[in-house]
C-alpha cells in the first residue's frame, strides 16, 4: 500500500512538474522579443507580431518552423528553443486579426 502511494504521489509531482514548463507566457515573450530580437529584427514586437494571422503563426509554429521565420523577418537572427514556445505566444496573442 506504502508503495502504490509513493508511486502516485511521485506521478503527480512529475506531472505538475512538466506542466509548469509546458506552459507558455505572453509576457515573457514580449520580454523575450525585446532583449533577444527587437534591435536584431528592426521593428518593435507589435509590428513582428503583425506579419501573420493568428492561425498562420499556429501553423508556422506547429510545424517546427517558427525559428525559420524569425530568421526571416529578422535578417538571420533565431532564438534558443525553450523561448520559442513565449515568443510564440505574444506573437499569436498579438497577430493581425486578435
Amino acid at each position: 500500500m506504502k508503495k502504490v502511494f509513493n508511486i502516485t504521489i511521485s506521478t503527480l509531482l512529475g506531472l505538475t512538474l512538466i506542466t509548469t514548463t509546458l506552459s507558455a507566457d505572453v509576457t515573457k515573450g514580449k520580454k523575450i522579443y525585446n532583449q533577444k530580437l527587437k534591435a536584431k529584427c528592426g521593428i518593435s514586437g507589435k509590428n513582428f507580431a503583425i506579419k501573420h494571422s493568428q492561425d498562420e503563426w499556429e501553423e508556422i509554429y506547429d510545424s517546427g518552423k517558427l525559428n525559420d521565420e524569425i530568421k526571416k523577418i529578422c535578417h538571420g537572427s533565431s532564438i534558443d528553443e525553450k523561448s520559442l514556445p513565449h515568443i510564440y505566444d505574444f506573437a499569436y496573442e498579438n497577430a493581425n486579426d486578435s
